[in-house]
């Protein structure tokens, strides 16, 4: 194999970058050349592609997003798409290929390797929502971020003596919610693996006013319920100010953790040190801290069991 691409799928995530930087660097030490494809599937389909040198790289080790660019491509489901993408990699000497995203990108990376192309994925999303590993690149910067600005929240709360609700992203995965509920103070975190009560939450929270307390803060997965109208309720039924904060994709910017530049080099080599031996249509993950890899059509089957740990501590320490 002489030469490889990389592309970014999917939602941007912080230390994709330093993914991107790791497969360049390592392939080219081990004397392969390196196409970058920007705007993920898309750009392969429209050939918006360059030869990528050590500098391309250079000073992107801590920025967040991705300088690649990302794009969802609806084409690429289809096996037109598929086909085309394939004519384009072979025009430019395109012998294997990185994809770094999520399930949706695994699954184009499949694709690719059937017809010839050998890829592997490398995951990277903020939710930490891919079955086959541990760990995704860009969860520990997201967390982060939410955690300072819960903080923030946290103060004006206690200043008016309010009752926050603070909407984390997570769109069917409640990790970034158990996790920051946790690390926040939080009385209750609400996510979509779990069922919730809301009048119990009610309950609880007039107890706490009942024995001093002065400030409540509720962490919500994104898409369970309508924080607006939950905060209303909760001010209707407690008679305490309440107001709803949806982060949005704050979550998704900012330089990456050292944990994530790190977790994000150590995937890019390991992918790249798969593809030096003629290996494709496979996942790196993480397993208790060691950087493996799996069939992608095993890793996109495996089930991730949510951990109740964080939901359950966060309701016993809500005194």
């Amino acid at each position: 194999m002489k030469r490889i691409g990389v592309l970014t799928s999917g939602g941007d995530a912080p230390g994709m970058n330093a993914a991107v930087r790791a497969v360049a660097r390592s392939a080219m030490s081990a004397g392969l050349e390196v196409v970058a494809i920007r705007k993920g599937y898309s750009g392969l389909l429209n050939n918006n592609m360059f030869l990528m040198e050590p500098k391309s790289v250079s000073d992107i080790l801590h920025r967040g997003g991705t300088f690649l660019q990302t794009a969802r491509c609806l084409e690429f489901k289809e096996e037109a798409g598929v086909l085309k993408g394939v004519e384009n990699a072979k025009k430019m000497g395109i012998e294997g290929l990185v994809v770094i995203g999520g399930d949706g990108s695994f699954r184009g990376a499949r694709d690719l390797s059937l017809h010839g192309i050998p890829t592997i994925g490398v995951p990277a999303t903020i939710d930490n929502d891919i079955s086959c590993t541990e760990y995704c690149i860009g969860y520990d910067t997201a967390l982060d971020t939410a955690k300072d600005a819960i903080d923030r929240i946290r103060d004006t709360c206690r200043s008016h003596e309010r009752c926050s609700i603070i909407e984390v992203m997570g769109h069917g995965a409640g990790y970034i919610a158990a996790t920051i509920a946790v690390a926040c103070g939080a009385e209750a975190a609400i996510v979509p693996e779990r069922e919730y009560d809301l009048n119990e939450i009610i309950e609880n929270i007039k107890k706490g006013k009942k024995n001093g307390k002065e400030f409540n803060l509720i962490v919500v997965s994104e898409g369970i319920c309508d924080v607006i109208a939950m905060a209303k309720k909760i001010e209707d039924e407690t008679g305490i100010e309440t107001r709803a904060t949806i982060l949005g994709h704050i979550q998704r910017g900012g330089s990456p953790t050292v944990r994530d530049r790190v977790t994000a080099t150590r995937m890019g080599i390991h992918a790249v040190e798969l593809l030096k031996k003629g290996i494709g249509n496979r996942v790196v993950a993480v397993k208790r801290d060691e950087i493996v890899d799996y069939d992608i059509l095993e890793g996109l089957n495996m089930k991730k069991d949510f951990d109740d740990e964080f939901v359950r501590v966060a309701k016993m320490l809500s005194m």
